[in-house]
C-alpha cells in the first residue's frame, strides 16, 4: 500500500458514544484538520442501523480518492469501519470515543480527541491483527453465551445511568446475580475435539484487555495468535468471585477458568433442540450468527495508522518491557 502522509480523510462520527459534547467534538476535528490542511469529509452517523451501509460508501469514496478512512466512536463502530476497509487497499484511522476504547489504548492512540488527532495527522499506517469469526471481523473479542447477556444488560443501564466503568461494574453484578444457562459446546483446534459444558466462551484479539485482566495468554495475541477463554460451571458465588477477581487485575489466577492460545477454532454446539443460530458479541455489538463457528486470524494485517512499537500503556503493564514475551 502507497501512503500519502497529506491524503484526504473519509470520517465517519458517531455522536453517542463518549462522554463530551458532539458538537465540541465534531468542531476539534473540523478545527486540526483545517490546520494541518488536510481535506476532510465527515459523515455523521444519525443512524446506528445506517452504519455498515454508510461505511461501505466511505470506503469506496475514500477508494477514488486515495483517502483514509477514519472511524470516531467505540469499539463497535470502529469495527464496522474496520470490516468496510478489509481488502480495500485503504489505509484506517481511529478516534476513540467510547466508555473503555481499549482497540485505540492498546495501539498507543488517545482517548482525548485532541492528542488522537495529532496521531492520525502525523503517523503512518502500522499493520495490526484481526480476528475474524465466520468471515466477520472482531478487533477486541468475540463471545457467545453470559457474556452478549451482559453485555446487553450493560447498555440498558447506560441508556438509564449514563456511561461509566461504575455503572458497568454494576451491570455485571446484576446479570452474574440473575443467574445463568450453561451451553454445550464442541471445540475442534488442530484436529482435536473436546466437548466443553460453559456459560460462555470469548476469544480476544486485544493484549491490552488480557493484560490489564491478569491473563498470560496477551502474549499469544503479540505472537499472531487469539486467546481463548472459557468458564467452568460455576456457582453464583464462584461467579462473583471471578467478577471481582476481573476487576482486581487477577482473574489468571481463578480455578474456575480454562485458558488456552488458538490460531484456528471451530465451536458447535451440541444442540438438543436442533438450534442451527447463536448468539455472538463482536466488540460489544450484539447479533445471530449461524452455526459452527469457526475462529481465525485473518492473514492479512489491518493497515492501522498509530505510533511505532508498543503503547505506552501496554509498556507499563509489561514493566516497561520493549518487546513481548517469549514465544509460546
Amino acid at each position: 500500500m502507497v501512503y500519502d502522509p497529506g491524503a484526504p480523510l473519509i470520517l465517519l462520527f458517531n455522536p453517542v458514544s463518549g462522554h463530551g459534547d458532539p458538537q465540541q467534538t465534531r468542531n476539534a476535528i473540523e478545527a486540526a484538520c483545517a490546520a494541518a490542511r488536510r481535506p476532510l469529509v465527515l459523515r455523521q452517523v444519525d443512524d446506528p442501523q445506517r452504519l455498515p451501509a454508510l461505511a461501505r460508501e466511505a470506503v469506496a469514496l475514500a477508494r477514488r480518492e486515495r483517502a483514509v478512512v477514519v472511524a470516531a466512536g467505540g469499539d463497535g463502530t470502529l469495527n464496522a469501519v474496520a470490516q468496510a476497509c478489509l481488502g480495500s487497499g485503504c489505509a484506517f484511522g481511529v478516534l476513540p470515543q467510547g466508555t473503555f476504547n481499549y482497540f485505540g489504548r492498546t495501539h498507543g492512540i488517545p482517548t482525548d480527541t485532541e492528542a488522537a488527532l495529532r496521531v492520525l495527522l502525523s503517523e503512518r499506517p502500522q499493520p495490526v491483527q484481526v480476528g475474524l469469526v465466520n468471515e466477520r471481523l472482531f478487533l477486541v473479542n468475540a463471545s457467545l453465551g453470559l457474556y452478549p447477556e451482559l453485555l446487553e444488560d450493560r447498555e440498558a443501564w447506560k441508556r438509564q445511568l449514563g456511561r461509566s466503568r461504575l455503572v458497568a461494574l454494576g451491570a455485571a453484578l446484576s446479570t452474574l446475580l440473575r443467574g445463568h444457562r450453561q451451553l454445550r459446546l464442541e471445540l475442534e483446534a488442530d484436529g482435536q475435539r473436546q466437548l466443553l459444558l460453559t456459560p460462555t466462551l470469548l476469544v480476544g484479539n486485544n493484549a491490552l484487555q488480557l493484560e490489564q485482566l491478569g491473563l498470560a495468554e496477551a502474549t499469544a495475541i503479540d505472537q499472531g495468535a487469539l486467546a481463548g477463554m472459557a468458564l467452568r460451571p460455576l456457582s453464583r458465588l464462584g461467579m462473583l468471585g471471578l467478577l471481582l477477581r476481573a476487576a482486581c487485575g487477577r482473574l489468571g489466577e481463578a480455578e474456575g477458568l480454562q485458558r488456552f492460545a488458538l490460531r484456528e477454532l471451530s465451536v458447535q454446539r451440541v444442540r438438543p433442540f436442533g438450534a442451527r443460530r447463536i448468539k455472538v458479541a463482536l466488540d460489544g455489538e450484539i447479533g445471530w450468527m449461524d452455526l459452527p463457528l469457526r475462529f481465525r486470524v485473518l492473514p492479512q494485517a489491518l493497515p492501522l495508522i498509530r505510533p511505532p512499537g508498543l503503547a505506552p500503556e501496554r509498556r507499563a503493564e509489561l514493566g516497561g518491557a520493549d518487546a513481548p514475551a517469549p514465544a509460546l
